[in-house]
């Protein structure tokens, strides 16, 4: 249940708040009130299953023997809400919402000088992922459940803030086998050897890009550094190889269950990313520290000279007024009741000055509040929708149909009364299909373009619905004849005085295809529709034809139609070049036309 329209990410996570339960017993809370929590905070539970279940599903029950029966809960976790993606997150978050605990305070130690770490960036790393932060979990006890989630949490955020590695990738590694101050270079691939995780042996940095070509996980990293000519690397003060990000870590500092301290590193492309990443990583597990809630700061020093201090562990302070929560929830709380819903949702607040404002305090963690609207969103969650009086709105108003959607319905039910039949066609195509194929130049036809197309039958907007129907027809050859096709739809054209560049236009567009052109057919149409559009055969105030010239018509057999003193279209007998560019073997006659004017 993604908030703010925002796609959500799923993350499973145990079904108990730190450890594990068997299908039976209880934690204090019901499948169905653990359902209703989920709800009320702002999530949903997607499916209560196990190891088990999953791979009977998946492989079949003879795979299934032997796996594990403890309950998993499946949850729908807002792809915003970074903090929520790993159990420690999860549960700390509900724990503060049903007011169990208290938000905690996260706290960065910068060390004495001379005895902290630093990770020094040059100049080289600009050509490939030229920003870098560090900090360290100083102390810290991991579990085998820690470890995992600690694990689980770094995949997560790597498939989701970090866009699959290409704007951040994390590595964390055991302190204790290195020394710093550790050095984020850019090396030529020959240059780079050492031995990536769980490996046995060294390789070079070009055998390493072979060497995972065919691993199911990492090939689909490979892409973004294997065609560069320096390969970004750490090192430590002893030339000892961290990482060559966003690929691999180095097996020498692979962390364990028996990890004391943890280095963690972000390498990439954006900084504000990374500093997130960061944040999230380290208040996540920052609880299992021998000082709860502290991390040690790295300094990081740029090609420039220039330092700074990781992680920043930012707290911010927004002001929002009540009345403006109120209003837009649609509720009447007093002050010191909504800041006590936010402080559930993390966001710790109180009331200032004489009551008329709302000081909410940001945490860390909370990456996803960028605007007085995400806190009102949060207030409404705390609340709860369901909670929410429904009411009458004050404004009156009776709903109508837009007159030119109005217009093209009447006009479908006549068209297919006349023999026709509706089609519905792509609003994209491709360049050859409103050019080419039509015996124009793209440059003539003021198309809007798809600035990236996944495929060339999606390079254009269409401003023609023509080429759709001649294509509708191609894939109908072995349909009896005669075939009688229309469509009413947009198109789009450039604009440069909207305010987006493009306009619409709404187009009728018929065809009719035989052994025969049928031009006869096609002007008894455009006959039968301006006389439902009670439109005279006449110059001064109705419609009338004229002899034109067409690129994609026959020579003199194209017509221009005139109405309202304006062009509205044409009709005539294609041009055999475009029927056989549209793989097309019979005549066909064709009319397109406006109908806007006609509103």
């Amino acid at each position: 249940m993604g908030r703010c329209g925002r796609p959500p990410a799923q993350s499973f996570v145990r079904c108990q708040f730190g450890a594990e339960r068997s299908p039976g017993c209880s934690p204090g809370l019901t499948d169905e009130e653990f359902d209703e929590l989920c709800f009320e905070f702002g999530l949903e539970l997607d499916e209560i299953t196990s190891e088990k279940d999953i791979i009977s599903k998946e492989k079949g029950e003879e795979k299934a023997k032997g796996a594990s029966d403890i309950i998993l809960y499946k949850i729908d976790v807002p792809a915003n809400r970074y903090d929520l993606l790993c159990l420690e997150g999860l549960v700390r978050g509900l724990q503060v919402f049903k007011e169990r605990i208290s938000l905690p305070r996260y706290e960065k130690i910068i060390p004495a000088q001379g005895e902290g770490q630093k990770l020094i960036i040059t100049e080289e790393t600009v050509q490939v992922r030229p920003h870098a932060v560090a900090a360290v979990l100083r102390n810290i006890t991991f579990t085998k459940d820690r470890y995992d989630s600690f694990i689980d949490l770094q995949e997560k955020l790597h498939q989701n803030i970090c866009r699959r590695r290409a704007l951040v990738a994390i590595g964390t590694h055991d302190l204790d086998t290195i020394s710093g101050p550790f050095t984020y270079t850019a090396k030529a691939p020959s240059e780079i050897k050492f031995k990536p995780l769980n490996q046995s042996q060294e390789y070079t940095a070009s055998q390493i890009m072979d060497l995972y070509r065919t691993d199911s996980h990492l090939r689909h990293y490979l892409h973004l550094i294997e065609n560069k000519p320096l390969y970004p690397v750490i090192y430590d003060s002893n030339g000892v190889v961290l990482s060559m990000p966003p690929i691999i870590n180095g097996d020498h500092t692979k962390i364990s269950v028996n990890t004391r301290n943890v280095f963690i590193e972000c390498t990439g492309t954006d900084i504000t990313k990374a500093k997130i990443v960061l944040d999230i990583i380290v208040t996540m597990f920052s609880e299992y520290c021998e000082k709860p809630f502290s991390v040690e700061a790295v300094e990081v020093v740029y090609p420039n000279g220039k330092t700074h201090i990781y992680p920043e562990l930012a707290y911010r302070t927004e002001k929002v007024k009540p009345e403006l929560i109120n209003k837009k929830i649609g509720i009447s709380e007093t002050p010191s009741s909504l800041a006590k819903l936010l402080t559930r949702m993390c966001l710790k607040s109180h009331v200032t000055g004489n009551g008329n404002s709302l000081e909410v305090e940001i945490p860390p963690t909370r990456a996803d509040i960028i605007h007085a609207c995400d806190i009102v969103e949060d207030a409404a969650i705390a609340y709860g929708y369901n909670n929410i009086q429904m009411t009458t709105p004050k404004t009156y108003t009776i709903a109508n149909q837009l007159p030119l959607n109005k217009l093209t319905e009447l006009l479908r039910l006549d068209l297919a009364a006349a023999g026709f039949t509706e089609a519905l066609t792509f609003a994209l195509c491709s360049q050859e299909d409103i050019a080419d194929k039509l015996g124009m130049d793209i440059s003539a036809t003021n198309a809007v373009r798809i600035a990236n197309p996944k495929t060339a039958e999606f390079q254009v907007a269409r401003t023609t619905l023509l080429p759709g129907l001649l294509k509708t027809i191609a894939a109908n050859r072995k349909m009896p004849l005669p075939l009688k096709l229309f469509e009413i739809s947009d198109i789009v054209v450039k604009d440069p005085n909207t305010d987006v560049g493009a306009r619409n236009y709404r187009h009728f567009c018929a065809v009719y295809y035989n052994k025969s052109p049928g031009f006869e057919i096609i002007h008894g149409l455009l006959d039968r529709v301006m006389q439902l559009l009670e439109v005279p055969p006449n110059e001064e105030n109705g419609y009338t034809i004229k002899a034109a010239e067409g690129s994609a018509f026959f020579p003199g057999r194209c017509a221009e139609i005139f109405a309202k003193g304006q062009s509205i279209g044409k009709l005539g007998v294609l041009h055999p070049d475009v029927i056989t560019k549209f793989e097309l073997t019979m005549p066909c006659s064709a009319l397109e036309i406006n109908i806007e004017p006609f509103v």
